[in-house]
């Protein structure tokens, strides 16, 4: 399984936690390398923009995009969910994000953020992610997040304060959680080996 390195933090507890769930995990931006693993993750922390940025940096964009043509399993965490929707909209500027998703991230509109801990996930009809999940919570940090969910894909939402929002999007071979599935404990644990299997 390859993990996408573009500048991002966060790649270290990734990586531990894919290993712990049973993957080989090779952290890498050479594509040559990427390409010759079975999935390939998308980690992601900060701003949209600046994720973006990185990740053009490296052609991560085109390599998910290919990636994606090639039907191969594929998972964004955090703002590495967020930059598979069409937009960010953060501090009054647009980013073009990678557009797997549509639909445009932008401020949860609740009165405390970040919205910082652990919530429980709605998971939608037919999740495979959520498989065994019910009830459990997810840790989740963030003040940005698709609030409308797209319109294609098992969409499965979550909610701060009165603000609902997209927690995780399944679409063919493209996962995508806005929460940390590394930092939710046993959780976050069988979320990642129901997305290896």
């Amino acid at each position: 399984m390859g993990l996408l390195d573009y500048g991002s933090g966060n790649l270290h507890s990734a990586a531990r936690a894919f290993r712990n769930a049973g993957a080989e995990v090779v952290v890498s931006a050479d594509h040559d390398e990427l390409l010759r693993q079975d999935g390939l993750v998308v980690p992601g922390v900060g701003a949209f923009a600046a994720c973006m940025a990185g990740i053009e940096r490296v052609g991560g964009d085109d390599l998910i995009r290919a990636w994606v043509l090639a039907e191969r399993p594929l998972l964004g965490i955090c703002v590495g969910h967020q930059v598979f929707f069409a937009e960010g909209h953060e501090h009054g500027h647009r980013t073009r994000g990678i557009g797997l998703h549509d639909g445009v991230v932008g401020q949860v509109p609740a009165r405390r953020l970040p919205h910082m801990g652990w919530n429980t996930v709605e998971p939608g009809a037919g999740s495979r992610l959520f498989d065994g999940l019910a009830g459990e919570r997810f840790y989740f940090v963030h003040s940005y997040a698709a609030q409308t969910p797209p319109m294609e894909g098992v969409v499965s939402m979550s909610r701060h304060e009165e603000a609902t929002f997209v927690a995780a999007v399944e679409r063919g071979h493209v996962s995508s959680t806005q929460f940390h599935p590394e930092k939710s404990g046993a959780a976050g644990a069988r979320l990642i080996s129901n997305w290896l299997s």
